[in-house]
């Protein structure tokens, strides 16, 4: 009778992968279909749960690395064995830079065909090793209820990140009797009561004090709380690199974002603090100045680093106070903290505030037609506040990061990595999270063919976010450099791009060429009221090198 029952209840590998996710919470995923996994894509098609099919792996990938910034939760993306997987590995990568929870399912050939090198056949641990928090196959279907948790425990406790795990196709057709795990909720540390105390006594003393808010785990009342405690001691704020969205622009603390030129006299005041408190970031790379903001191993200012991640303190600065915790359970431990007096410091968080104001503000004439500063600030001025703004990495973003001001969290998608072609895949995936809304993509022309297949996801799908492409006819972020070293001697940075505007059209979508600034608004608002995925084809003068620089006189373009 047991044995009976027991047979009843089997499921297959598949059947029983999907049912953990559905048990987790998984309302939707992305993937670039394998015969790998066959049997986990048959368990998708009556489980209510939505399936995005993608072009290209590292769009898909990067897709759910969105779902997990805008979320909190880790996003799931399946891909086939070997070269989908290595495909996928740029969203992986983007995932740990950014410490964003994901979990990638990578199909596998079958168990017993170990160690031949059979077709398409990877160590996924030895690939994705150190790419990731953990990488794991799954042997039998006994164990996935255990390790699917196992995996949502690791992508979401501590500092978060992506975890790959592999999955045998006979594992995945074999059959199982198993129960569920339950949801995971992520253990949360939070800040010692004697650490928010000896934090305030630092405060107390101080004379030039900043906070430089960065890093995942953070929520609506993070912000709120983080903002509160910068009233009450007039504290000067800034965000760290592409986590602008961290706080409000027009918070009267706020004082600009710690990225890739950022002001001087923000750079001035990191260099003069006395005092600085970091939330939620790693100070890492491009924030640091290239590390030399701050003195390696021990800075000269105080420094209080609050990171979620045990093995993130004292890795690269050794803090005068360390606080394992992530920021959705520090800032409101700050409730409890105010100062005895007006602080020493507020007409100068008054003042750098104001400078804020005026850089971020400021645009210059670009030489051609086509004035991106302007354009952006229409677009700031004339979209709705909860709009997603996202992009990739090229030169082109320094417009937006100088231009764009946030007042919302979750409004800000992009690679802290550093990662070509991010831009459209996270605006598919914001826009297909919130349809009432708007996501923005503004992507180069280099960066945009990089996942610019993926338009086609948009379409299939009918997921009508707006894609800006900014197109020079360049790397431009190469040549930038490229001229600065080796000048005279261009060298692999052209590009002889495609009309993208009928390229959108061709898949389906809305497209326009825009050339002058007095173009792009009637452009943008036909894009919007077509209800079509759309891109915008914009040409920017390929002498306007960046937002702050030209073309050095003689050089060839």
């Amino acid at each position: 009778m047991s044995n009976a029952k027991s047979n009843a209840n089997a499921r297959t590998g598949g059947q029983i992968l999907v049912d953990q996710l559905r048990a987790q919470g998984v309302d939707r995923v992305t993937c670039v279909p394998g015969e790998s996994y066959l049997a986990v894509l048959d368990a998708l098609h009556d489980s209510g749960i939505d399936v995005l099919t993608c072009r290209f792996e590292g769009g898909a990938a990067m897709m759910a690395e969105a779902y997990g910034k805008l979320t909190g939760r880790p996003g799931i993306c399946f891909v086939t064995r070997g070269p989908g997987a290595t495909n996928a590995s740029a969203g992986v990568h983007v995932a740990m830079q950014d410490s964003t929870p994901m979990i990638l399912f990578v199909g596998q050939i079958a168990v017993e065909m170990r160690e031949r090198e059979a077709f398409q056949e990877l160590d996924y641990r030895a690939v994705f090793g150190t790419m990731c928090k953990w990488a794991v196959e799954i042997d039998t279907p006994e164990r996935i209820p255990e390790l699917v948790s196992r995996a949502f425990h690791v992508a979401m406790q501590g500092r978060p990140g992506p975890v790959v795990i592999a999955l045998p196709e006979d594992m995945l057709t074999a059959m199982a009797t198993v129960a569920d795990a339950p949801r995971v909720t992520p253990a949360v540390a939070s800040p010692a009561p004697a650490d928010i105390a000896r934090l305030g006594a630092m405060l107390e003393t101080a004379r030039r004090p900043l906070a430089i808010l960065g890093g995942s785990g953070w929520d609506a009342a993070a912000v709120d709380a983080m903002a509160e405690f910068a009233s009450r001691w007039s504290l000067p704020v800034c965000t760290s690199f592409r986590r602008a969205d961290r706080f409000r622009w027009d918070h009267p603390c706020y004082v600009g974002d710690l990225g890739i030129g950022p002001s001087p006299k923000l750079l001035a005041m990191v260099k003069e603090a006395d005092l600085l408190l970091l939330v939620g970031g790693r100070m890492s790379e491009m924030p640091s100045g290239s590390y030399t903001l701050l003195d390696i191993p021990v800075p000269k200012q105080a420094l209080v680093h609050v990171h979620p991640g045990a093995e993130e303190l004292g890795r690269v600065y050794v803090p005068t106070l360390a606080i394992q915790a992530a920021p959705r359970s520090f800032t409101p431990a700050l409730a409890g903290l105010s100062p005895k007096g007006t602080a020493a410091w507020a007409s100068a968080t008054e003042a750098v505030h104001a400078a804020y104001l005026d850089w971020s503000g400021t645009t210059r004439t670009l030489p051609g037609e086509f004035q991106f500063g302007e354009v952006m600030r229409w677009l700031n001025e004339t979209l709705p506040p909860d709009t997603v703004l996202c992009n990739g990495a090229g030169n082109f973003a320094g417009w937006m990061h100088r231009h764009w001001r946030f007042s919302r969290l979750g409004t800000q998608l992009a690679p802290t990595s550093g990662s070509m072609g991010y831009g459209v895949p996270a605006a598919i995936m914001a826009q297909w999270l919130k349809p009432g809304g708007l996501a923005l993509a503004i992507a180069g022309d280099g960066d945009f063919l990089m996942t610019g297949q993926d338009f086609a996801t948009a379409v299939q799908h009918d997921i009508p976010l707006v894609i800006v492409v900014i197109d020079n006819g360049m790397y431009g972020t190469i040549r930038m450099h490229q001229e600065r070293e080796y000048p005279g001697r261009i060298s692999a940075t052209r590009l002889r791009n495609p009309d993208f505007a009928a390229y959108a059209r061709a898949f389906g979508g809305h497209g326009e060429t825009v050339r002058a600034t007095a173009e792009f608004a009637p452009a943008f608002e036909r894009a919007r009221a077509s209800g079509k995925p759309a891109i915008l084809h914009c040409f920017l003068d390929p002498r306007a090198r960046s937002v702050g620089r030209d073309m050095p006189e003689g050089q060839p373009v």
